[in-house]
């Protein structure tokens, strides 16, 4: 009995002993997180009457970031429903209030340099580098916003048009030729990436080093937001050498144009920098060049290759919107004519050629052709007709396939697409590249009856923006018609609508970015059909590019004679 005694106590002494601990570890949480709270109510600015937004920090120290890696883009709608429109929290290590809707981000946007103050991280300032726009606050950046203006310039951007059209068109010929499904991400961002490098800077550079500088810029890219730490092995360090190397495979093109900086001929976007920086009464260096040339390639990248990929995610769904804006391109007789080349049993290549009247074919016809077989990479193929002007490409697409599609576009033809510009509009609203900005309060200010204390960041939401407007007929479904002149959604308010930011931080390549996409477009649709290679759409994540979870696959093939004829048929 003794022994059972003993027993009984040493028992509930362990029970009671855990039980304690468990307490007191509840309430030392408890406490902590009281006193965490407590400490941050504390840096409101107690000259304003106004309260702070409402909202939780968290846990000490690490706040409500395993929530938000682990909620994704819930995090933000859970808090924004329960908070509302402005609310606090914690998220890597730093206290931040996000904000959504028109109004309050249209303060936000035209108080910068007033109100507030573009911020990001010290990584990203020391590897894109002084020089550079986005790194750039007060005059200086109105400064350089102004020498950058030429470079998206209409005269500009008309220059670019038709080796960007060549670019897009050699990398949709290589989609359709492949046997396989592409995995349209990071294949979009070799194409944006192409476009950069040898449209906007000039740089003749081979495929196989193209493809080099491309993962060196990847690399680039994978440490712009590191811990600022210049050490062996870290990821600021490994930034720093991705960046050295591409500056030194532009100085030899950079230091040219500099020597031929009198030239009045204009053939990329270093032409344009240095045309317009001597316009302005400012003389550039190799090593501002160089920074600039980097930062045009950040600019352009990752967010052009997100919005090209959202198109025709966007397109693949709704196949009722790639087919109307179809039937636009044929109204306004920009559908290709094409010549398909495919490889016969004894090895030489035949050109077959749609069947298409004479009247949707334009000034060419098929008969007295005499056409070039056997076309190879970076030969010539000329299809000659006796009524129009030789049809004359590149042939850019091995295995013996080639594709002529005329005519070539220009701003004016893409300023005749209206429902083209409707798709890429709504493809932007239901996904925009980038899911917000952030700023540093450079004063207290109010927001929906709240205090935005000084020093505070600031994350302004552009996606929850454009899915709670209630200018928007039905958000959530993807409906282009919306921005056609019947409804004109868009315009019920400059802020509802904001892929591109606004005020004087706005993104000043958009219109670069919009061409860029309505030349895919126009591509893929004279030039494919294509469908979804899995079972299921992929999810998006918006975080911190919207991008597709596990890769968008899609099994791309070119359109036969029947398919086309099909669409001029409906006209």
């Amino acid at each position: 009995m003794p022994k059972m005694f003993l027993l009984e106590v040493s028992y509930f002494m362990v029970l009671s002993t855990a039980f304690t601990s468990i307490i007191s570890v509840l309430l030392l949480l408890a406490v902590s997180r009281q006193l965490w709270a407590f400490r941050w109510r504390m840096t409101r600015d107690r000259t304003c009457k106004l309260p702070l937004p409402n909202g939780s920090m968290g846990w000490p120290l690490f706040g409500e970031t395993f929530h938000w890696l682990l909620q994704g883009s819930s995090f933000h709608i859970s808090r924004r429903e329960k908070y509302g429109n402005v609310f606090r929290t914690h998220v890597l290590g730093k206290p931040v209030i996000r904000v959504t809707g028109a109004e309050n981000i249209r303060k936000i946007l035209l108080g910068e340099h007033n109100l507030v103050s573009t911020q990001w991280p010290q990584s990203t300032r020391i590897i894109l580098g002084a020089n550079t726009l986005v790194n750039s606050i007060g005059d200086l950046h109105k400064q350089k916003r102004k020498i950058l203006a030429k470079v998206f310039s209409h005269a500009a951007l008309e220059t670019y048009i038709p080796r960007i059209q060549g670019v897009v068109r050699t990398e949709v010929e290589s989609w359709c030729v492949n046997q396989g499904s592409i995995n349209v991400y990071p294949s979009a961002k070799a194409l944006t990436f192409r476009i950069a490098v040898r449209v906007l800077l000039g740089l003749n550079v081979e495929d196989d080093h193209l493809d080099y500088l491309s993962k060196t810029f990847e690399q680039l890219m994978e440490n712009l937001f590191s811990l600022p730490l210049d050490v062996p092995f870290s990821g600021l360090r490994k930034g720093i050498k991705a960046r050295d190397t591409l500056h030194e495979c532009m100085e030899k093109t950079i230091a040219e144009k500099l020597k031929q900086s009198q030239s009045k001929e204009y053939s990329d976007a270093l032409d344009y920098m240095l045309s317009s920086a001597k316009e302005n009464g400012n003389e550039l260096n190799i090593k501002e060049l160089k920074e600039s040339a980097v930062e045009l390639i950040f600019a352009a990248y990752s967010t052009t290759a997100s919005a090209s990929t959202s198109l025709i995610l966007q397109l693949t769904r709704h196949p009722s919107v790639a087919e109307k804006a179809k039937q636009e391109l044929v109204s306004q007789g920009l559908n290709g004519h094409r010549a398909h080349f495919k490889s016969c049993k004894d090895g030489n290549s035949l050109p077959i050629f749609p069947e298409a009247s004479a009247e949707k074919r334009g000034t060419h016809e098929e008969s007295n052709s005499t056409t070039k077989t056997k076309p190879q990479k970076g030969f010539e193929l000329t299809h000659h007709t006796t009524s129009g002007p030789p049809c004359t490409m590149p042939a850019t697409v091995e295995e013996g396939h080639y594709s002529c599609h005329q005519p070539y576009l220009s701003l004016e033809k893409l300023s005749q697409l209206h429902y083209l510009d409707c798709v890429v509009k709504e493809v932007l609203r239901t996904l925009p590249p980038v899911s917000g900005g952030y700023r540093t309060a450079l004063q207290t200010f109010e927001l929906d009856g709240y205090q935005i204390p000084k020093g505070w960041s600031v994350m302004y939401s552009i996606r929850d923006t454009h899915e709670t407007a209630a200018v928007y007929q039905s958000p959530e479904l993807f409906d282009p018609d919306r921005f056609g002149t019947e409804r004109e959604e868009g315009k019920a308010g400059r802020f509802n609508f904001i892929p591109f930011g606004g005020g004087i931080r706005s993104c000043i390549g958009r219109k670069l970015a919009q061409i860029i996409l309505k030349i895919i477009v126009v591509e893929l649709l004279n030039t494919a059909r294509w469908e979804l290679a899995t079972p299921t759409y992929p999810k998006m994540q918006t975080v911190p590019i919207v991008h597709p979870v596990n890769g968008l696959h899609v099994c791309f093939n070119y359109l036969n004679s029947h398919e086309e004829s099909n669409v001029s048929q409906k006209l």
